[in-house]
């Protein structure tokens, strides 16, 4: 089977093959994961281990791995097909909410209502697991509101930053 799949912009083409290695972008590479919990995964790519976190919300997923966020969607093949045809499938323009990947504690907000970011500028640092995470701007635009102070504990799925 074979899947497109966009991370921050960057198009990858995926395809499982029969015997269980994956070929991304035509190079093989070999892969296995363990499900933790509903969206915490152990990967082993590459004869390294990686505690990855993915949730999915309307067909957006929101991948965490090393600290960073990642935000792609996947597409099949007809679902490929169909967003050629319709226009692709950035979202340049619209209302975007960036929610806690996972629960955890606000450490810092480095930005603030109204002010204009960069795509790949941190907007929220939240410790978990203890590790500092950055979330980022998917792309560039206006922070509208800030749902969160810091110091405060948040739940995973909790709206954190929207912007436009």
């Amino acid at each position: 089977m074979k899947y497109v799949t966009y991370i921050n912009d960057k198009k990858f083409e995926i395809e499982i093959q029969n015997n269980g290695t994956l070929l991304v972008n035509g190079e093989v590479r070999n892969v296995d994961f363990l499900t933790l919990d509903e969206s915490l995964f152990s990967v082993l790519m590459d004869n390294k281990s990686y505690e990855v976190v993915i949730d999915e919300t309307d067909g957006q997923y929101e991948v965490l791995i090393q600290g960073r966020l990642y935000t792609g969607q996947v597409l099949d093949e007809r679902a490929q097909l169909l967003a050629s045809r319709s226009g692709g499938v950035g979202v340049d323009s619209g209302e975007i909410s960036i929610k806690s990947p996972m629960p955890g504690l606000i450490v810092a907000i480095p930005v603030t209502e109204g002010q204009e970011v960069k795509k790949g500028q941190t907007v929220i640092i939240l410790e978990s697991m203890k590790m500092q995470n950055e979330l980022k701007a998917p792309r560039d635009g206006i922070v509208q509101r800030i749902s969160v102070t810091a110091g405060i504990s948040v739940e995973q799925g909790k709206l954190l930053v929207t912007m436009t």
